[in-house]
């Protein structure tokens, strides 16, 4: 029997390199040069919605609270905090040592104030994270009382992120949506310049409370989407740090004594969001719940990760990756059927029919879309590959002019928030334009529970939901791997996947 033609292309597919970009000008002082997948989009922590974006903002905007290696939520700009009995209540208690990069405090009233913007600026990527504030208090100089509709035990996880990141208010005031253009935080590292798609460039800080733990005089960012000419400027020295090395490298890069790699398992999923609900959806694919099904069933999620990824992902068919506690293991992942998947599209009345996905221009999730393209062929579905910058496929998806796109989420501590911004009913993220009340209500009862099991339980009807309806064609779950330097000392990865530098230094 003729092999199906995804087999032969998977021995095919190689990665291809491109010419590395000139080092950045070096003015004097212990530089760090750090090679993105991606160019940022914004640098404004409310309207962010790149997860590169995060590894710039990390060094700029302290959060409210962040997270250790052990995925525990940490003392940040909140040294410590409590709950009410029922959960409705946060109150935190600020330090009083933190200063914004204009000089202005870091107290009650500027944490008040970010809150507020994230949850009421028009252009806000934050507000359905933290929809369940429903007012927040200054208690007295330092401490802050938030106050929700609802039960929320994830509220505090998501202050570990871009919701937590805070802001100068008089900078935020003065200059309203322009403040991306020249951010003002209370970081180690404070904003100097960008040249969109070529470098973002910061200074540190040196008022920060921590300001010995950073070694570095200056950041430079810049952003390549193909991982094997950032691995290449990270041979030349052209870079110190690099982030998503490919799996296919890392062998390479262990062999080499003036390199090393630094793995982490990570939070997040990837998979095929389908438009179900946009002005640009198919309407085959966004009605036809078959069709989707037959889809998913055609694809082969292991011979996806041992082709693209040598086999050091985990395949996924859930928003948690196998080692959540979260993570149903009565759901696992079905294989490829092409046999069921034919006889769905026969059921759905479809014999062939077209879709485009926007895929991010980087090599590997160009490769995972290829081998997608040859293993759906052969049950009619005729998929068009439309690579796309990544910032602009999210605008194009924001605005549902898209059939399906392959995007990634980097993953969060709490489960909740591993659904509820993309799926939740006009959650500013759901590309897919999905509603189901069903969904919102599980997850509703899901945030209002501190205890384990119980939650648990409620992800499971939402896996099940989710499952069944298809927004979202979860595909593999990735580890985070950076390489750097052999003389960068002290760089740890963390589960979230993004880079941290308090510690990190480089010998002579």
């Amino acid at each position: 029997m003729r092999k199906p033609f995804y087999l032969a292309l998977m021995a095919s597919i190689a990665m291809t390199g491109l010419t590395a970009l000139p080092a950045s000008a070096q003015d004097g002082g212990t530089v760090l040069n750090i090679g993105l997948q991606d160019d940022p989009d914004t640098l404004d922590p409310a309207t962010n919605w790149s997860f590169v974006g995060r590894h710039v903002l990390q060094q700029m905007c302290d959060k409210i609270v962040d997270i250790n290696g052990n995925n525990e939520i940490v003392p940040m700009l909140a040294t410590d905090w409590t709950w009410n009995e029922d959960s409705t209540q946060l109150t935190l208690n600020v330090r009083e040592d933190a200063t914004f990069h204009d000089g202005t405090p870091v107290n009650a009233e500027a944490i008040k104030y970010n809150l507020d913007r994230a949850l009421t600026l028009e252009i806000s990527r934050r507000a359905s994270e933290i929809s369940a504030i429903e007012s927040v208090e200054v208690v007295d100089e330092f401490t802050v009382q938030i106050n929700l509709s609802e039960p929320s035990v994830p509220l505090l996880a998501a202050l570990t992120d871009r919701a937590g990141m805070i802001i100068s208010p008089a900078a935020g005031e003065e200059l309203g949506e322009d403040f991306t253009n020249d951010p003002v935080c209370s970081g180690p590292y404070e904003f100097v310049e960008r040249v969109a798609q070529d470098y973002i460039e910061l200074e540190k800080f040196d008022d920060y409370y921590a300001a010995d733990d950073y070694a570095f005089d200056r950041l430079i960012f810049r952003g390549m989407p193909d991982s094997n000419t950032r691995l290449l400027n990270l041979r030349s020295g052209q870079f110190d740090l690099i982030e998503r090395l490919a799996a296919t490298d890392v062998a390479s890069v262990d062999d080499d004594p003036a390199l090393e790699t630094a793995p982490v398992v990570g939070l997040g999923y990837y998979g095929i969001t389908i438009d179900i609900g946009g002005e640009g959806a198919d309407p085959d694919f966004s009605q036809q719940q078959a069709v989707r099904e037959a889809f998913s069933l055609a694809i082969d999620r292991e011979a996806i990760n041992q082709v693209v990824f040598e086999g050091q992902f985990a395949v996924g068919n859930q928003p948690f990756p196998p080692t959540s506690p979260y993570y149903n293991q009565d759901m696992p992942v079905q294989p490829r059927d092409v046999e069921a998947a034919r006889a769905l599209m026969e059921e759905a009345g479809i014999d062939q029919i077209d879709l485009e996905l926007l895929v991010p221009t980087d090599a590997e999730r160009q490769q995972v879309a290829t081998l997608i393209q040859s293993m759906v062929a052969e049950i009619g579905i005729n998929v068009e590959i439309r690579p796309t910058e990544l910032m602009t496929l999210l605008d194009t998806a924001r605005e549902g002019n898209f059939e399906a796109h392959l995007v990634g989420w980097s993953g969060r501590v709490d489960p909740d928030l591993n659904i509820t911004p993309m799926l939740s009913c006009g959650a500013a993220g759901n590309d897919a334009h999905y509603c189901s009340e069903e969904l919102d209500t599980i997850l509703t009862e899901a945030r209002a529970v501190g205890d384990v099991a119980t939650r648990q339980e409620k992800y499971s009807e939402a896996v099940d939901l989710l499952l069944t309806d298809l927004p979202i064609v979860y595909l593999y779950h990735s580890q985070w791997i950076f390489a750097h330097d052999a003389a960068l000392e002290g760089f740890d990865p963390f589960p979230d996947g993004i880079i941290r530098l308090g510690g990190v230094t480089m010998t002579e």
